[in-house]
């Protein structure tokens, strides 16, 4: 079910702030998370205000995480990738890999399971 409301939006972008947390540890994902000036966050990773269009907002923060990390992230945020296709064929590729190795990583992944 793809977000109606601002509210929907606000547990949406918590929810894979929250996530992040797990796997990258507070100081690095409130970091990249902030960088997103239309967000207001709390240190827990609770989004309180999203000023502007949510889903561009949806998207920057999306693309703030792909840029740190990549495969790992993306692995992560599967679940949003899927309910809205249209961040994924937006999302940026990590600056520092080139595509083709973003892709044979990708598919030593799916060979290996990790």
């Amino acid at each position: 079910m793809q977000p109606q409301t601002v509210e929907d939006y606000k547990k949406l972008l918590t929810d894979v702030i929250k996530k992040q947390i797990i796997v990258l540890g507070p100081n690095i994902t409130l970091a990249k998370a902030r960088n997103v000036k239309e967000l207001i966050i709390t240190d827990d990773g609770t989004v309180t205000q999203i000023n502007g269009d949510p889903q561009v907002v949806t998207q920057q923060l999306v693309n703030q995480f792909m840029e740190l990390s990549g495969l790992i992230v993306k692995k992560t945020m599967e679940p949003l990738l899927t309910i809205h296709p249209e961040v994924q064929q937006q999302a940026v590729q990590p600056a520092s890999q080139p595509a083709s190795q973003v892709q044979n990583e990708a598919q030593t992944e799916n060979k290996t399971g990790i």
